[in-house]
């Protein structure tokens, strides 16, 4: 069988993380495809990682800076190997072109970390979203992994855009694959069966915490209009500084990690989620809209998600229209009903799975086929890697060393 081999940075939790949904998503379109699998992570397996080896997986721990991959990428001899994000390419990439220099190599992005990371700094400094420095050393590092790639898989179109327009990298590295439903839920409960309102997001992710936060300082004002109304907070990994905002009085509860999203999502009526920095996809929103909860977000969340549609909720531009937003969303029938068919409309029209997967596993085999003609023509990222491999071998075999 054709061996695939992906480089994770964490074992994948999709119960926990969009990145691990999405990630589960892709070993779909592999396994489809009859590759035989490994994943491999210098991370350990925690109690939510994905069942991976039920699925056929071969799971592998590998070390940093550490002959030992060496040997073990050469015996497996991958046909491709994925990065599950910038940062272990930069780790692994030099150690795969090395022993294994025919390997296709495709970098998932998950989401374009510098454009979160900028923004976020851009929210800490009291400035727009707008003003964020997005000519930062995490970019030069990112972008200079995506040109080391063969290909790299981006999840919203906006980042698409800003790769191409603002950047200047070349289209023909560059791959859209957004999220990937297979089918909307067929039966939702209805406005009146549902009750409260909903937010979730990894509390271990700035955006979400931040989120989090800006709850709290909303909340109130909504609560003031409904006050029969209560504000129920799920996450994994929750920090200290958002447990002790835990308040049954408030009606604002922390309740912790989600079991099964499904159940939880249809059981409220509109999810809240006021993120001011963040880049990619919010799976949290695409969840929504697939199991019929109408959602109150910003532009931020909203980004990638709608095209020329309509939102399956609110976009909200300040902190008044976000509190007018939710209450009206929670009180009004009609609206409700709206949003929800809108958010059926941009899943069935925008991320349904087989729009995308048998075009991507074509492209696939076409670049694997003409693998060489593709990387003359990207031949700036073969310049990068020459001298990225040099650098970077070097630097970890004297890391290695000096371990010993």
């Amino acid at each position: 069988m054709k061996q695939l081999l992906i480089i994770g940075h964490t074992f994948p939790e999709p119960s926990t993380t969009a990145a691990g949904s999405r990630m589960m998503q892709l070993i779909e379109l592999f396994k489809e495809e009859k590759y035989q699998i490994t994943f491999a992570s210098t991370a350990a397996v925690s109690e939510k990682t994905a069942d991976l080896q039920g699925r056929h997986i071969s799971i592998e721990n590998i070390k940093l800076n550490d002959v030992s991959f060496d040997e073990f990428i050469k015996k497996l001899n991958p046909e491709i190997v994925v990065f599950d994000r910038y940062i272990t390419e930069e780790q692994f990439g030099w150690r795969v072109s090395e022993n294994c220099p025919n390997a296709l190599k495709i970098l998932d992005t998950e989401d374009l970390h510098f454009l979160r990371k900028a923004r976020e700094e851009a929210v800490k400094n009291v400035k727009t979203i707008s003003e964020a420095n997005l000519f930062s050393e995490t970019a030069k590092r990112e972008l200079a992994s995506i040109l080391r790639c063969d290909l790299s898989l981006i999840i919203s179109e906006y980042e698409m855009e800003l790769l191409q327009n603002r950047f200047k990298i070349a289209s023909e590295i560059l791959y859209y694959l957004p999220f990937l439903v297979a089918a909307v839920s067929e039966s939702t409960p209805a406005f009146e069966e549902r009750q409260n309102f909903f937010a979730i997001g990894n509390l271990l992710h700035a955006p979400n915490v931040d989120s989090v936060l800006q709850l709290k300082k909303l909340w109130p004002e909504i609560r003031q209009q409904l006050p029969d109304a209560e504000l129920h907070i799920y996450g994994a990994y929750a920090p200290q500084q958002v447990l002790q905002l835990n308040n049954i009085k408030e009606g604002f509860l922390i309740k912790g990690w989600a079991d099964d999203l499904e159940i939880v999502m249809k059981t409220y009526r509109v999810q809240l989620a006021p993120l001011r920095f963040g880049a990619g996809l919010k799976g949290k929103l695409l969840d929504a809209m697939r199991f019929g909860l109408p959602s109150v977000t910003t532009e931020i969340g909203a980004e990638g998600m709608c095209g020329e549609l309509s939102f399956g909720g609110m976009i909200s531009t300040s902190k008044e229209k976000f509190i007018d937003a939710s209450i009206q969303l929670y009180s009004r029938q009609y609206l409700w009903s709206k949003a929800q068919q809108n958010g059926f409309n941009i899943i069935e029209n925008r991320f349904q799975k087989k729009m995308f997967s048998e075009v991507f596993k074509k492209h696939l085999r076409t670049l694997s086929a003409q693998l060489e003609q593709h990387r003359r023509e990207n031949f700036f990222g073969q310049i990068l890697q020459h001298h990225t491999l040099q650098s970077t071998k070097y630097l970890a075999k004297w890391i290695e060393a000096k371990g010993k």
